[in-house]
C-alpha cells in the first residue's frame, strides 16, 4: 500500500525549495523501491517550518520541517514514511500548538486538501454551501450573509450583506462580481494562500454571490506578482466549468456564472475599488469620485459587487454551515474570525486564523514566539503599510473594528508586522508619506503633493532638533488635510501611521513627548 506524503506547493514553500524536496522524496522512494502518493498541498502557514512535509501514519498526519532536498535521504533512513523519529520530527500536524489553538473556518481546508483536486475539496464540504444558496432566493442568500455579521475583510469593515442587497435591488441587464486580490499591503498574504492553497473555495463565494444579486459574470483581479495564484486560480476555474460548477447552467440550476482571471497592473492603489475598476476595464488606474457608489454603478457601467478575497471566502462556510455558525464567533460588531499574518521581526511568522477579539500581544507571544532579535518590541503596525503603529502598551487591545479604531488604529486586512526596540519610528513615519508619493496615482493635491512635503518635513525635524515643535506642527496640519480632503483612503489614511509615530514614540522626531500634542 503507498504511503500518502504531502508536500506544500504555496509560493512561500517553493521559494524555500519545496519543488526539489517533492523531487528528492521521489527520487529515495524509487532507489529504496517504497511506494508512495505525493500531493501538493497548500500551506499550513507555519511559515518558519517550510518546506513542511506530512506523512500519513494510520489515519494521522505527521509533520517534518523545514525540510531541504539534502535532507530527504536520512528521513527515509529514519523511518519518516512510519512517523519515526528524526531531528526535523515535529509530531502530529494537528497537535502542533499553533495550528490547535487556531479557529479555522475559512482556512479550514488549506494545507489539507490538493487544492484543485475536486473530489477532494467537496468530500470537505466544498460546494455545500453553494447547493445550498441554489435552493434559497436571492433575498434569502444575502439576509443569511447579513446575519452573520460578515464585513469586508479587505480594510474599511463594511458589511458584506449591505453592498450585496444594494447590488440585489438595483435593476440592470447586467452586473458583475469582482474580486479584489491585488493584495498589496506588506506583511500580507493570506488571499495569496487562499488562491494558492483552495481556490474552489474562492470560486464557490463568487458563484453564491452571483446567485444573490443577480450577477452572471465575476472576476478576479490578482496582483500581478502572484502569478502561482494566477495559474492556479485559471486552473481552477477550467475545472469548475468543465464539472459544472460555472458556465451557462451551474449545477443544473438553469442559472449561470462564469469567471474570468486578470492580471493586475501592478499599482499599489490599483487596491482601492474604483482605481481597480478602471484597471480592469482597460484604463489607467486612477480613483474615481464617488457617488455614484460602484455598486450602483461599477464595472463597465453596471451595478457591482466588490469584495475581497477573505470576505467572499467566507461565503460558503456560512451558507453551508447557516449563519448562527459563523455569528457565534467573535465579538461587539466583529463577527466571525480573521486570518491574521504575522510578519517583520517575529520568530515564527506565519498565518493564524482567530476569532475576533483576540490581542496583538497574544498573536506576538503566543503564536509568533516574540522577536527574532530577542529585543522588547518596540511598535507593531496593524493594517498594512498605511495602518497605525501600536506601542507595547497598547497591544492588549482586542483585535476588532471599534476596539481598534478606539485607541486610532485600524484592522485593514489583518497584517500584523513587527518591530523591535532599535526601530527609528521617525523614519518609518518617512517611509509611510514615501511610500504614498511613489504610489498616489496623482489624481487629489493633498495626497499627491502632501505625501512629498510630508516627506520633508520629516527630514527637517530630524536634521534640526531646533525646529522640531513648530514642524511637528506643520506636519500634524498637513496630515489634516491629507486624511480629510483626499479622495480616497490611499492619501486618507498615510496619516495613520505618521500621526500614531508622533503620538507614541514623539522622542525619535526630536520632541519632548510633554509638547508633541500641541496645538
Amino acid at each position: 500500500m503507498s504511503v500518502k506524503i504531502y508536500v506544500p506547493r504555496d509560493s512561500a514553500a517553493l521559494a524555500v525549495g519545496a519543488d526539489e524536496v517533492a523531487e528528492a522524496i521521489v527520487q529515495q522512494a524509487a532507489s529504496r523501491g517504497q511506494s508512495i502518493e505525493l500531493v501538493r498541498n497548500g500551506s499550513r502557514g507555519l511559515l518558519w517550518l517550510e518546506p513542511m512535509v506530512e506523512v500519513t501514519v494510520g489515519g494521522e498526519r505527521v509533520a517534518y520541517g523545514p525540510v531541504t532536498p539534502e535532507s530527504v535521504a536520512s528521513l527515509f533512513d529514519a523511518g519518516f514514511l512510519a512517523g519515526k523519529p528524526h531531528a526535523l520530527a515535529l509530531g502530529p500536524t494537528e497537535a502542533l500548538p499553533y495550528l490547535k489553538n487556531q479557529e479555522r473556518l475559512t482556512f479550514a481546508r488549506v494545507g489539507i486538501t490538493d487544492p484543485l483536486s475536486l473530489e477532494d475539496y467537496q468530500a470537505h464540504e466544498g460546494f455545500a454551501g453553494l447547493r445550498a444558496a441554489l435552493a434559497l432566493t436571492p433575498a434569502d442568500i444575502v439576509q443569511q450573509v447579513l446575519d452573520s455579521g460578515l464585513r469586508g475583510r479587505g480594510g474599511a469593515g463594511f458589511p458584506a450583506g449591505i453592498k450585496w442587497k444594494t447590488v440585489m435591488q438595483a435593476s440592470a441587464d447586467q452586473k458583475y462580481i469582482v474580486v479584489n486580490a491585488d493584495e498589496g499591503d506588506s506583511g500580507t498574504f493570506a488571499d495569496r494562500m487562499v488562491m494558492e492553497g483552495d481556490p474552489y473555495m474562492l470560486i464557490e463565494g463568487m458563484a453564491i454571490a452571483g446567485l444573490a444579486v443577480g450577477a452572471t459574470h465575476g472576476y478576479v483581479y490578482i496582483r500581478s506578482e502572484y502569478p502561482d495564484a494566477v495559474s492556479v486560480m485559471e486552473e481552477a476555474v477550467r475545472r469548475a466549468t468543465a464539472a459544472g460548477f460555472l458556465g451557462k447552467n451551474v449545477l443544473g440550476s438553469g442559472k449561470a456564472f462564469d469567471i474570468t482571471i486578470r492580471k493586475a497592473a501592478g499599482a499599489y492603489v490599483c487596491g482601492e475599488e474604483t482605481a481597480l475598476l478602471e484597471s480592469l476595464e482597460g484604463k489607467r488606474g486612477i480613483v474615481r469620485a464617488k457617488p455614484p457608489l460602484p455598486a450602483l454603478v461599477g464595472l463597465f457601467g453596471k451595478p457591482t459587487v466588490i469584495n475581497n478575497v477573505l470576505t467572499l471566502a467566507a461565503v460558503p462556510f456560512i451558507l453551508c454551515r447557516g449563519p448562527k455558525a459563523y455569528a457565534d464567533y467573535g465579538m461587539g460588531r466583529s463577527r466571525g474570525t480573521l486570518p491574521f499574518q504575522l510578519a517583520g521581526n517575529l520568530r515564527h511568522g506565519g498565518l493564524v486564523e482567530k476569532a475576533f477579539g483576540v490581542t496583538a500581544r497574544q498573536l506576538i507571544e503566543d503564536f509568533g514566539g516574540g522577536t527574532e532579535s530577542g529585543r522588547p518590541v518596540r511598535a507593531v503596525q496593524i493594517g498594512g503599510p498605511l495602518g497605525a503603529y501600536l506601542p507595547d502598551a497598547l497591544l492588549d487591545t482586542p483585535m476588532d473594528y471599534e476596539a481598534l479604531a478606539a485607541k486610532g488604529g485600524v484592522l485593514g486586512h489583518g497584517g500584523i508586522v513587527v518591530f523591535d526596540d532599535t526601530v527609528d519610528m521617525a523614519e518609518q513615519a518617512r517611509y509611510a508619506m514615501e511610500f504614498c508619493a511613489i504610489e498616489s496615482c496623482g489624481k487629489c493635491t493633498p495626497c499627491r503633493i502632501g505625501s512629498t512635503r510630508g516627506m520633508e518635513v520629516i527630514e527637517r525635524m530630524k536634521a534640526t532638533p531646533a525646529e522640531a515643535v513648530p514642524q511637528g506642527k506643520l506636519l500634524r496640519d498637513l496630515c489634516s488635510t491629507m486624511l480629510n480632503g483626499s479622495l480616497c483612503a490611499m492619501g486618507g489614511m498615510t496619516p495613520y501611521p505618521v500621526l500614531s509615530a508622533l503620538d507614541h514614540f514623539p522622542e525619535d522626531f526630536n520632541l519632548a513627548a510633554e509638547t508633541h500634542k500641541a496645538a
